[in-house]
């Protein structure tokens, strides 16, 4: 039988999230936009909470949540903060999964209990300076020599690389004629730099850098499943992160809807609240209208994942309409508040610069638009 209900544990955990992220999150998230700071102590406090491994097992340090009580937990960081809740999700599904899903019993024993229970932090470098859509176009190479993998090459926007907490990136690399496999390299390995954090529009408190390698070398064991099988393994890892990026548009979206109904109650023009006008009424029954059926498309992708049914249609139509929706919603909510939503000393100017990059990051609208026309037989 069909339920949209959540369970009483699902409930109290998405309170759980929401009281941290309002209580704790929000009165410090403006500052750490404005100072462009990575927020080390508030990492450590979500993963106190168990915030940092949601989805992974039990067995390896997570909470074994699964993946909707995941998307619910980004939803909720998000609609406070999408720079914290990227920094959640880029760990756990881009950073944590791969290990998790193609690494052997001794790799994930070495990385796992502490990426899972957040005492470190990993990262996935996959886009470079020159192959962003194009992923297929990486240049950076590795060769074995004396049971060494040696790596040279660049990768551009990766998140989580290099904070206090960093503690591996997983690349892709060419080590073969037509031949991508993953390698994990850990920070502080000899050939491994990681640039300043790079400035941004938006997601300014997350860490953003160029991470380069120079006859970098790790041993052969770093090599991350079959030789070979990185390009496969990066399209499924980017298959179960569009739902966590998904998620969060959902949180930015209803955080902007949020702050734009409060505001549309309070405001008084022309003697009422602004939002007695039929204009802004229908501004923000238009993004309730949205903000639901996005919040649905997600939760449909998680579940089916959780299932263990074909998930990688509905993740891509979940994040496609989602980081629209999510630029949408923010363009709407600036609109609402006029002159003072161009004012940073309110979140929701925050919010709108922040929007822009899920039309991009994890797969641009475009290439979503690609996945799911093949999907279709197209």
């Amino acid at each position: 039988m069909l339920s949209y209900d959540l369970s009483d544990e699902q409930r109290l955990f998405r309170d759980t999230v929401r009281e941290f992220a309002e209580g704790e999150i929000g009165p410090v998230a403006e500052e750490l936009d404005r100072e462009g700071r990575f927020p080390v102590e508030l990492v450590r406090r979500a993963a106190d909470l168990g915030l940092m491994g949601i989805p992974l097992p039990e067995e390896w340090g997570g909470a074994g949540a699964g993946t909707v009580s995941y998307a619910i937990a980004i939803e909720e960081l998000a609609r406070v903060d999408s720079s914290f809740a990227i920094t959640v999700a880029a760990h756990t599904s881009l950073g944590t999964m791969p290990i998790y899903l193609f690494g052997s019993d001794e790799q994930r024993g070495r990385w796992l209990p502490d990426l899972a229970a957040g005492r470190a932090l990993g990262a996935f470098g996959l886009t470079e300076p020159g192959a962003g859509s194009d992923a297929g176009a990486t240049r950076t190479a590795a060769r074995l020599e004396d049971g060494d993998w040696v790596i040279d090459g660049s990768k551009m926007f990766i998140t989580n690389a290099g904070t206090k907490l960093s503690r591996l990136v997983t690349i892709t690399a060419r080590t073969g004629n037509d031949e991508i496999s993953n390698i994990v390299v850990e920070n502080e390995t000899p050939g491994y730099d990681q640039s300043a954090p790079l400035k941004k529009m938006g997601w300014r408190s997350s860490d953003t850098r160029e991470l380069t390698f120079s006859g970098c070398r790790v041993p052969e064991g770093n090599l991350l499943g079959p030789r070979g099988a990185g390009f496969r393994q990066f399209l499924e890892i980017l298959d179960g992160g569009r739902i966590s990026v998904a998620a969060l548009g959902v949180g930015m979206a209803q955080g902007a809807f949020e702050m734009a109904l409060r505001y549309a109650r309070e405001r008084e023009q022309f003697g009422r609240p602004i939002g007695r006008f039929q204009a802004v009424q229908f501004k923000l029954a238009d993004m309730a209208t949205e903000v639901e059926a996005g919040r649905n498309l997600v939760l449909k992708a998680a579940w089916l994942k959780d299932e263990g049914r074909e998930f990688a249609q509905a993740a891509a139509i979940a994040k496609l309409y989602t980081g629209e929706l999510a630029r949408r919603a923010c363009n709407e909510a600036v609109q609402i508040h006029g002159g003072y939503g161009f004012m940073d000393e309110y979140p929701v100017s925050r919010f709108y610069r922040d929007a822009k990059v899920l039309e991009i990051g994890e797969g641009t609208n475009e290439i979503q638009r690609l996945v799911i026309a093949r999907g279709l037989g197209l």
